[in-house]
């Protein structure tokens, strides 16, 4: 099945299609009044079709061991912005840190890799992005850039089934801008990826007991993005 445009042309195949994508909400109180003024300040993150939750704050003066600490919010107000919000004209010597907490769904998939993207603008105004890994599950190191090596996967494509022993169901990160140019503006998001599980097509083919064309995608990792912490010197 596929949508045809004007000329009768294959435009979109549904297959091609995911789930239904969720939004969060860092709300400071259970009220239609809080959840709309997060809504305003931008304090909220989506994803893809799980319920994963997220939180990330930046600063200029965040240390490793913030992360751990009890009061992680509070100290994220305290000293910095949340998702969403705005860092001003660097310290001197100084470049961003960020502390990022990020849960997996309890019903289901564990978690592969928390990401930091970067944009930034240069001095001839074009736009840039990169990917920086900074939290890799099972104890995988990072290097340049990324985790050492992919996840793996569990995924039963005939039974449509996983299981949760790879990943981790709890990811925290603190990272500090390597490349962080006080003159350029920026804005950083954080990206959290699921390890890998069966996609709808593959519960759809055990389901009704077909096979799929061979270009259609058995497996998905579903993944949670944060509104971005903008820089402005």
């Amino acid at each position: 099945m596929f949508l045809r445009d004007r000329q009768k042309k294959p435009v979109l195949y549904t297959w091609q299609l995911g789930a239904s994508g969720r939004i969060g909400v860092w709300a400071r109180e259970n009220t239609r009044e809080e959840i709309f003024e997060a809504m305003r300040r931008k304090e909220v993150y989506a994803t893809s079709g799980s319920s994963i939750r997220v939180r990330v704050f930046g600063g200029w003066d965040f240390q490793a061991d913030d992360i751990e600490r009890p009061d992680f919010a509070r100290t994220g107000y305290a000293r910095g912005v949340p998702m969403g919000g705005d860092l001003k004209k660097a310290p001197k010597r100084k470049a961003p840190t960020f502390m990022i907490h990020a849960l997996r769904d309890p019903d289901n998939a564990n978690l592969d890799r928390v990401q930091v993207i970067k944009g930034w603008l240069d001095k001839n105004g074009k736009t840039h992005e990169r990917i920086y890994d900074v939290a890799c599950s099972d104890n995988r190191s990072i290097k340049k850039r990324r985790c050492n090596k992919p996840v793996g996967s569990t995924v039963n494509v005939a039974n449509a089934s996983y299981t949760n022993t790879i990943g981790d169901p709890l990811l925290t990160a603190y990272w500090k801008d390597p490349d962080f140019d006080p003159k350029q503006r920026a804005f950083y998001y954080v990206r959290v990826i699921e390890i890998p599980k069966p996609r709808w097509t593959a519960y759809d083919a055990k389901f009704f007991k077909v096979k799929m064309p061979k270009e259609v995608p058995m497996t998905v990792q579903d993944r949670a993005y944060t509104s971005p912490i903008w820089y402005t010197p």
